[in-house]
Order: C-alpha cells, then sequence, then structure tokens
C-alpha cells in the first residue's frame, strides 16, 4: 500500500525473532520490540518510565534471514519502516487494534553497546569483506568457533575479555546522565 507512515524507533527486541518460510518458499521473520520513553517529573525532577510502545515487525527475503541470524532478544535495536495498523478480536472477545512495522532498516542501536559489521553474501569471503571480519576479531555475530548467534552486537568475546580483563555486562543502563 502507498501512503503509509516512515517512521523510526529506537527500542529493546522483547523476544527471538521467528524465521518462517510462505508457501511460496521465501523466507519471512517477525520480532517484536519495546520502546520505554523516560519522562521527568516536573516537581520532583526524577525520572521515570513512560507509556511503553510495543510494535511487531516483519520483514523478508535474504534480509529476514541476516535478521534472524543478527539480533537476539534483549538487543536495542534502531529500526525504520512503514508502519501499519490492523484490527483483530482477542480471546475475550475485545475488539483490538495492533501497530506493525514492516521493515525496511535495522540495526544495533550503539549508544550502550559497540559493534563490528561483517557483509552477508552466499561467497567464501563473506560478499567481499575477509572471512575474520575487521582486524582480528571475529564477524559480527559470530563465535570463537566461526558459528553464529552466541555473540551479540559489541560483546567481547570470551578470549578478548579474558586478554583484556573485562567482565561481561548484563544488559543496558537506561539511566538518564543527568
Amino acid at each position: 500500500m502507498a501512503g503509509e507512515p516512515i517512521i523510526t524507533i529506537v527500542g529493546n527486541v522483547v523476544a527471538d525473532p521467528e524465521s518462517r518460510v510462505s508457501q511460496a518458499g521465501k523466507p519471512w521473520v517477525t520480532f517484536r520490540i519495546v520502546s520505554t520513553p523516560r519522562v521527568r517529573d516536573r516537581q520532583s525532577g526524577d525520572w521515570a518510565d513512560g507509556e511503553p510502545l510495543w510494535v511487531g515487525c516483519r520483514a523478508y527475503g535474504d534480509y529476514a534471514e541476516n535478521i534472524a541470524a543478527s539480533i537476539t532478544k534483549g538487543m536495542r535495536v534502531i529500526v525504520q519502516g512503514r508502519l501499519t495498523q490492523r484490527s483483530y478480536t482477542d480471546n475475550q472477545g475485545q475488539q483490538r487494534t495492533a501497530l506493525d512495522l514492516e521493515v525496511e532498516e535495522v540495526g544495533p542501536s550503539l549508544r550502550f553497546a559497540t559493534a563490528s559489521v561483517a557483509r552477508a553474501g552466499s561467497g567464501p569471503a563473506g560478499g567481499g569483506y575477509a572471512k575474520t571480519g575487521f582486524g582480528s576479531q571475529p564477524e559480527y555475530g559470530q563465535t570463537e568457533g566461526g558459528g553464529y548467534g552466541q555473540q551479540a552486537w559489541g560483546q567481547p568475546s570470551n578470549q578478548q575479555q579474558a586478554e583484556s580483563g573485562q567482565q561481561q555486562f548484563a544488559g543496558f543502563d537506561d539511566e538518564q546522565p543527568f
């Protein structure tokens, strides 16, 4: 459809993406994100969580496979796409409305993390990039053994953590800096 607004949402992935295949054999993926704004109470000066925005996201084709291989639950992502709305009746018979995003772009938020990017491709060098990614680090999402799916964006490998004396972080700190 034409005319849907293009929006950008920064939020956290609430569940691992679900990969599917259409009846025509085309891959697609669905995932959900939540964006919770921080609002300041003018009287007390304290920060509090605002009303969360829950959005279902969909992507198709090779892009869907890249998303499924790259993002996991808990990651902070930036998603851009066409906003759509659908109505349905829930299990209790209530009429509901859901917001969905037809994903055009998705990537990691670098506010609280770092990332290395490797070009996806079917060639032996990953579509033009060296197998080891940038420098001596594994490709983003790639584990020490060469597999994918265990290492989050910007999360150093166990070997890199041991060499630098870093401890693995458990999550993101959403505290406002002031």
